[in-house]
């Protein structure tokens, strides 16, 4: 699959300080894109940002008014990819302090809704832009320990299906999971025998997305691990016809 000519458009990643966020900025600054990486820890954003020849935006994305500020600094950005994220790995939700459970959905799911919010008037101004939006297995897989993680990117997962449906033809919605990759978040939350999802999968499909080859796909559920590039331009018309990579309840009769 031939690449597309990315260079000279902005891409800004929030979360983008490590982990997943920082290998994004990574593989999209390395398709010639202007990246702007944003996180609330000015050392880590700035390193990444140093790193790949970008700018470092420190914001809270639960604050409208650093959003606000984050946006219009970034400039006319061609690319969202709402990746910031937190996860509480609780045993008991009734044991956790309510502002707790709390803060994990104002991260996960208000900061992709203010983020959203702050880029879509200047894409449709403009008459383009695309947004990322990084979901997790646990909104739809079974057997998930963590009320609030799974809990909050269902809706966030949600948001972005709706989302999609509302700017239909006009700006392109991903919600995507980037597998279960060993990061720090993950910590030592699970096993040494879990299957990680290669770290390069995530970063491979935004950079894909960002191309414009998968815009008829805008809503749909894409993972990083079960549908490359590669395979999944094969798979569009499949996809469509089916009202697949979609979540969906399916009852008997």
């Amino acid at each position: 699959m031939q690449s597309a000519d990315l260079s000279g458009q902005v891409a800004l990643v929030t979360g983008g300080g490590r982990g997943i966020g920082a290998d994004v900025a990574r593989e999209l600054a390395s398709a010639g894109m202007r990246v702007v990486v944003s996180a609330r820890s000015a050392d880590q954003v700035e390193s990444v940002a140093e790193e790949i020849g970008g700018r470092a935006i420190v914001a809270d994305v639960s604050r409208r008014d650093e959003v606000e500020r984050m946006v219009k600094e970034a400039g006319d950005v061609d690319l969202l990819v709402a990746n910031a994220g937190i996860a509480l790995w609780e045993d008991e939700a009734w044991t956790v302090e309510p502002d707790e459970w709390w803060r994990v959905h104002e991260i996960n799911v208000l900061g992709v809704y203010l983020c959203c919010r702050a880029v879509i008037p200047g894409m449709l101004e403009r008459g383009r832009g695309r947004i990322v939006i990084t979901g997790s297995g646990a909104a739809y897989l079974p057997g998930s320990s963590s009320t609030a993680y799974s809990s909050s990117k269902a809706a966030a997962v949600r948001f972005g299906e709706t989302l999609a449906r509302q700017l239909d033809g006009r700006i392109p919605i991903f919600p995507i999971s980037p597998g279960l990759v060993q990061t720090e978040m993950t910590g030592d939350q699970f096993g040494a025998d879990t299957p990680w999802t290669p770290p390069e999968c995530a970063p491979r499909l935004v950079r894909a997305l960002a191309s414009g080859r998968f815009d008829r796909l805008s809503g749909r559920y894409l993972h990083a691990e079960h549908d490359p590039p590669e395979a999944l331009v094969e798979r569009i018309d499949t996809i469509l016809e089916g009202d697949l990579n979609a979540i969906r309840l399916r009852r008997e009769g």
